[in-house]
């Protein structure tokens, strides 16, 4: 993923250069707005360093906001980044659950983000681009809490994002997930943590997380797309590191093979 406060053309080039696939475009402010970026500008520059892309967008936007007017703005924020990603290429594009209501009931929270997913799903389809929701810690991060949202917004996809299924939970909830949305799983993150509630983005292995676990999960539920590596370190040997750690453990478990357990 590329950092929204570094121009794009120098992240890109990066990526480029540890043979990335893909970059997972995060289109917010400071540098990386919609309104700093040009789509012909961005897809040129797609072509020439060999990526492809995934859309991402701001974590804070507020869906489900107990103020009409600030909705319908995170909402127009969205659908430009539909329109900008669409143009790109780009299959999906990943939004945010929003639990921040105050004094506001758990129904009327979870009404309100299905409100605003139904409108940005209807929205991306004629656009030319999925939705994705990513879970997150708190209110929206186990198979009980999702299921609502995802049996209410049929056509939405789901961005599974492993770290955040380790963090406050008695268990990784990465395995439901998996299990039950095999067939509407659209993208995946992955980064290292040591549970509890610190959204850490750790190199594979610096935490608690059993990648080889998820990653054969992965496999044996028939998922063959974009894993996303977000490993914030200004360092790029841990992202290296957690590059060829991915690749090892996918391949051990590509279909057929059957790795030795470890003792």
């Amino acid at each position: 993923m590329n950092h929204p406060g570094e121009p794009l053309a120098r992240e890109m080039a990066w990526m480029a250069e540890m043979r990335l696939d893909y970059i997972d475009l995060t289109l917010e402010p400071p540098a990386a707005a919609t309104w700093k970026l040009q789509p012909a500008e961005v897809s040129a520059m797609l072509k020439d360093h060999g990526l492809g892309v995934v859309g991402h967008t701001a974590f804070y936007l507020p869906i489900a906001s107990s103020f009409q007017s600030v909705r319908d703005a995170a909402l127009g924020e969205l659908k430009r980044a539909a329109e900008f990603f669409a143009r790109l290429g780009a299959r999906w594009m990943n939004v945010h659950p929003d639990g921040h209501a105050p004094f506001i009931d758990d129904p009327t929270i979870y009404q309100r983000n299905i409100e605003s997913l139904q409108e940005l799903v209807a929205f991306g389809k004629d656009a030319g681009v999925g939705i994705m929701l990513e879970n997150v810690p708190g209110r929206f991060n186990s198979l009980a809490q999702l299921r609502p949202i995802f049996d209410a917004v049929p056509d939405l996809g789901l961005h599974l994002d492993i770290g955040h299924s380790n963090l406050a939970v008695a268990s990784n909830t990465a395995p439901e997930l998996i299990s039950f949305f095999a067939g509407r799983l659209a993208h995946v993150h992955l980064h290292d943590n040591r549970g509890g509630h610190a959204d850490l983005h750790l190199a594979l292995g610096m935490g608690e997380l059993d990648v080889d676990r998820y990653v054969g999960e992965l496999r044996r539920a028939g998922y063959d797309g974009t894993i996303t590596l977000e490993v914030f370190s200004r360092d790029r040997h841990y992202l290296a590191y957690s590059r060829d750690r991915l690749l090892d453990a996918w391949n051990r478990h590509a279909p057929g093979e059957h790795p030795q357990p470890r003792g």
